[in-house]
């Protein structure tokens, strides 16, 4: 019965706002309090101007970050983002962001944004890929490749391995460089029979949640990749992988309706009571990014240290899926250079 109810408060902890984030054990307790004075250190995050990302922007911008960049799409989103940042920190904090504007589905576009960060920084001590594709429906993007997955995986593996000299320099400086990549335990609804082999496989229809799961299993796995290819190399250079937990923004409030018209409304508004808001949201992302000193963890909130689905943990399936990401992207540029190098570390 222990157990039991050990696991249930587990559960509760690591997914609904509120009160619950304190049933954890005292073991896997973190809080936006405890994440330390960032001063003369440089982050970029992915989406980093709603939802998720603006709290991490938020935290690392209350923490004293010298230079933050956000690479996102809408600049009406990131002018809102900066006006509140301004009001609740200061404008002072708030010219401390560079906005990048970049499709991270167009991996070209992916390079030349990292192209702008590298020539305007010489230190990058956190990588937030936070930005994604939800629960969606299925579509192609104009490289002919299954949305989540462009986005969620293959744009984020991009924008990290051109970002990789700049990482590398940090780390050598003696310096802890961290990069975080947003997963979730909706991971464990990528299908049994995954196997990432083909473009045909990643191009098939899995349903909004399917899909959405697969991208975020992906994510889990490349961060784990780095942490395998990187770290024992650059062992200044973590990478971990998060789960946010339930949390309040536009996907699942607003978006949610896209694949579920109707069935869309348990979550956006049976849930709405028991989320997270955004700053709770975080708090797993902020621990991985500035606090952890491990590599190839699943970080579930606050701080639990978990295993995640017997796929997240298969390394084969890990070096297949970066295996197909770099002959994807090289094929769908057409040379290495415009797109990304042969390897992600």
């Amino acid at each position: 019965m222990e157990s039991v109810i050990k696991g249930v408060q587990t559960t509760v902890s690591q997914n609904l706002g509120g009160v619950a984030q304190k049933l954890a054990p005292a073991d896997q307790q973190f809080s936006l309090e405890k994440v330390p004075d960032q001063t003369g250190k440089v982050a970029v995050v992915t989406g980093g101007s709603e939802g998720i990302g603006f709290g991490s922007s938020h935290t690392l911008l209350s923490k004293n970050i010298f230079k933050l960049f956000i690479i996102s799409l809408s600049k009406e989103i990131v002018d809102g983002a900066k006006k509140s940042i301004a009001g609740e920190l200061g404008q002072e904090k708030a010219d401390r962001i560079h906005w990048i504007q970049c499709d991270l589905t167009d991996w070209k576009r992916v390079t030349e944004a990292a192209k702008e960060i590298s020539d305007s920084t010489d230190r990058l001590d956190i990588l937030i890929n936070n930005a994604a594709r939800g629960i969606m429906t299925y579509q192609l993007t104009d490289y002919g490749v299954e949305q989540h997955m462009a986005l969620n995986l293959i744009g984020h593996a991009t924008l990290t391995s051109h970002l990789m000299p700049l990482l590398k320099k940090t780390a050598e400086k003696g310096d802890k460089v961290r990069i975080v990549n947003l997963a979730s335990n909706a991971h464990q609804n990528a299908p049994k029979d995954t196997k990432f082999e083909s473009l045909d496989e990643l191009n098939t229809d899995l349903g909004a949640m399917g899909q959405y799961g697969r991208s975020k299993l992906a994510d889990l796995l490349y961060a784990r990749y780095l942490a395998r290819h990187l770290t024992p190399s650059h062992p200044n250079i973590l990478a971990n992988a998060v789960h946010p937990g339930i949390v309040k923004t536009r996907q699942s409030e607003e978006l949610i309706h896209e694949p579920y018209p109707v069935a869309g409304y348990a979550m956006s508004t049976g849930m709405s009571p028991f989320k997270k808001d955004v700053f709770e949201g975080c708090v797993s992302s902020m621990f991985a990014a500035t606090t952890t000193e491990k590599s190839g963890q699943y970080i579930c909130p606050p701080a639990a240290i978990e295993p995640g689905s017997d796929k997240a943990q298969d390394e084969a399936l890990g070096e297949q899926l970066m295996k197909l990401t770099s002959e994807i992207v090289q094929q769908k540029t057409n040379n290495v250079k415009d797109g990304c190098p042969m390897k992600f570390y």
